[in-house]
């Protein structure tokens, strides 16, 4: 193990509900946003700038940054996957950093954002250089990285490659996601450890789905091959609407207690994230993913 500590985005507000059926008021957000600080949550992926005929449950956007918490010590992040998205995102003037995405394949690209894999890759560098102008920073997530649910396999080499060229943009990092869930441990260890040999020294950040039950292996994996950064959801809520069969992402409270009870501090109050999760499921009306959450405490 590499790593001592590690920093998690908390991508619940985002990730965790884009793909609910059930529409989740912008007070419940905005509490569970709250809620995300107070178990000491400084990333937050808070909302996406997207078409909200898409992404429904993301559609008060605005709404929702307009109310943040006026936080000096926590970087307010928004999922963009164009110019229009990032032009929207820095107009609110709350939004701390700009997530940009492109995928591996065109087939996925084609379907998510209506571009192919390198068109997608140069509006994120685009991006990119948007929030750099505006005195934001800005980030790359190559998505489907480790597989495309309508071209199955996705090359190493094809990763690699992407992700040297998205370095030359400069972003804050270059996140490796796995969109659809069907990463192994032995595979992330190797993506995660080439990216960081080509990326000059860039941190690596890691975006698991629990879809295959191999997500806490994977970040595991990818701690251990020197990733800086995880993204976890509150109660394992999470999925994409145009990836057929995505699952939840991987627990916050999981990770959070993998991590610390192997050595690896996250800076996140487990008690704290266990009692907001609590409370998360009363707010959905039902059980959630998540496993820690529903286990007794331990040590007791």
């Amino acid at each position: 193990m590499k790593q001592t500590s590690i920093e998690i985005v908390e991508v619940g507000p985002r990730d965790g509900l884009q793909n609910e059926a059930l529409a989740v008021a912008t007070a419940d957000k905005l509490a569970l946003i709250d809620r995300a600080i107070g178990y000491g949550a400084r990333r937050i992926e808070v909302t996406s700038f997207v078409n909200p005929k898409k992404v429904p449950q993301l559609a008060d956007a605005e709404e929702l940054v307009a109310q943040l918490p006026d936080r000096a010590d926590v970087t307010y992040i928004g999922l963009v996957l164009n110019r229009r998205g990032a032009e929207r995102a820095i107009a609110t003037g709350r939004i701390d950093e700009l997530g940009a995405v492109c995928v591996t394949s065109d087939s996925f690209g084609i379907r998510n954002q209506g571009q192919t894999s390198d068109e997608a890759l140069a509006a994120a560098m685009d991006i990119v250089a948007l929030a750099k102008s505006a005195g934001r920073s800005g980030q790359i997530t190559i998505a489907t990285a480790f597989g495309c649910p309508f071209e199955g396999e996705i090359a190493i080499d094809r990763v690699v490659e992407m992700a040297k060229r998205a370095a030359d943009a400069a972003p804050r990092e270059i996140a490796l996601a796995d969109t659809i869930g069907v990463g192994v441990p032995s595979q992330v260890a190797d993506m995660v450890g080439r990216v960081r040999e080509a990326v000059g020294g860039l941190p690596v950040r890691v975006h698991f789905h629990n879809t295959r039950n191999t997500g806490l292996a994977n970040v595991w994996a990818a701690v251990a091959e020197g990733a800086a950064t995880v993204d976890a959801s509150l109660g394992g809520l999470g999925g994409c609407p145009f990836a057929p069969g995505a699952a939840g992402n991987v627990p916050t409270e999981d990770v959070v207690y993998l991590l610390e009870r192997g050595g690896v501090a996250t800076g996140l109050d487990l008690p704290a994230i266990v009692d907001a999760a609590t409370w998360f499921t009363g707010v959905m009306g039902r059980a959630l993913p998540a496993m820690v959450s529903k286990a007794p405490a331990f040590p007791g």
